[in-house]
This record gives C-alpha cells, sequence and structure tokens, in this order.
C-alpha cells in the first residue's frame, strides 16, 4: 500500500512478472477468525468473514453486520454492486484500530489468500542511480529479491552499499500485509519518499530487516542478468 492509500500496484507498466490473480467483484471465504480491537475495546469477532475484491490488487473484508460493534459498523460500507453476501458490510482497516487473523496481526489491508511474497538472496548486482545523471545512491552485489504476486520484484539492499549521505530522511509511515511497517523512509535530490526500510518484518519477511529498498519507477535501477 502507497503512502495516499492507493494499491501500489497502481501505474506500475505491465512487465515480466505475473499479474493480480482475481478481477474485481470476486468473492472468497475466509476461513480464519477475525478480531478488531480499538480504544474502547472488542469490535469484532467473527469466523464468518469473506474477501471481496473491490479491484484486482487486494481484498478487503466483508463481514456480518451482527458481528461488528455499532462503532466500527458505522465506518463500513456497503457491498461492491453484484456481490451476493446478504448482511455483510465491507469494513475496510483504518490505522486506529488492530485487526488480527487469529492472533497475528494484520496491517494496511487483508493479505490476499492467492498472494505468495518470497525474499530471496541474490548475488546479481543492482545498483540504483538518479535518473538523468551519474549519482550512484547504492551498489550490491548480495541483496535480496522480494518477489509479491502482482507486483514487479523489490530489491532490498545492505545499508553499507548505500551511500546514507544522499539520502533525507522523511516522516512518512506505509503499512503492509505482508511486509509490516515500515521503520523508515527517505528522499533524494528533490524526489520524495523513494527509498524505505522494515526494521522489523513479519517473520515470513525477516531477511529484509533494516535491508533498504528504493522505488524503481522514480530512480533508476538496474539488475545485471
Amino acid at each position: 500500500m502507497t503512502g495516499t492509500g492507493r494499491p501500489a500496484a497502481e501505474g506500475v507498466a505491465p512487465g515480466h512478472f505475473p499479474g493480480p490473480p482475481v478481477a474485481a467483484g470476486h468473492v472468497a471465504p475466509c476461513p480464519r477468525r477475525l478480531r478488531a480491537h480499538d480504544d474502547a475495546g472488542p469490535a469484532l469477532d467473527t469466523t464468518r468473514a469473506h474477501y471481496v475484491w473491490e479491484h484486482p490488487y487486494y481484498p478487503q473484508y466483508a463481514v456480518p453486520r451482527a458481528d461488528l460493534a455499532d462503532r466500527l459498523a458505522a465506518r463500513s460500507r456497503a457491498l461492491p454492486a453484484g456481490v451476493d453476501l446478504p448482511g455483510h458490510v465491507v469494513v475496510p482497516l483504518h490505522d486506529d484500530v488492530a485487526w488480527f487473523e487469529e492472533a497475528e496481526p494484520v496491517h494496511g489491508h487483508p493479505r490476499s489468500p492467492y498472494v505468495r511474497v518470497d525474499a530471496l538472496r541474490t548475488d546479481r548486482t543492482v545498483t540504483v542511480r538518479v535518473p538523468g545523471s551519474r549519482v550512484t545512491l547504492a551498489r550490491s552485489s548480495a541483496a535480496v529479491a522480494v518477489f509479491e504476486t502482482g507486483l514487479p520484484p523489490r530489491w532490498y539492499l545492505d545499508p553499507t552499499t548505500v551511500d546514507r549521505s544522499l539520502l533525507t530522511p522523511s516522516d512518512t509511515v506505509t503499512r503492509c500485509p505482508y511486509k509490516g511497517v515500515t521503520t523508515g523512509w527517505w528522499s533524494t535530490s528533490g524526489i520524495a519518499d523513494v527509498a524505505w526500510t522494515y526494521g522489523a518484518p513479519t517473520t515470513a519477511l525477516a531477511a529484509i530487516a533494516e535491508l533498504i529498498a528504493f522505488d524503481d519507477t522514480r530512480l533508476e535501477v538496474t539488475v545485471d542478468p
């Protein structure tokens, strides 16, 4: 998820990677216990949730209205047209509400049951430059490549291979259901928020802890074949 709340896949040109696995309007059962807590206490506890795709990139939760506390129901919305789940409403994941699938926290939006995310060590040389210049921000031959269904690969580099003098810290914080909550964002050369890190990622993505990734839609990121 981007800082604007839009799907990170929006605006990414088609490339040599798998696209979204389902279309908008798709519905699937969620077999996991879903819970939500806010400052007033429990607001949802259900095993009757469904996933509903309002666009192809990731789902939202559709839950029985009867299982929601009134204060959370007031922040829900109607199902998309054509979705037949009587008595259900869509509940977005707000930052001031703690969400859990079973006993594991969920950040940003629900995890899609059709998405796979792998973090693989690579010895391909990754170079990051400021577009239109000879300025090299980073170069590494020991990066971690993150492959997420529907998105292009991301390359996470050791901080020792990054020229931190060229980066300016940002207050931006973003959330990803697969990786966790970012602990740092940076800008460079007048280009805002082009690099980020996860200091304490999810267990499945532990390999990227403290590594730095760069936005290859606004920087020049090249990877040797």
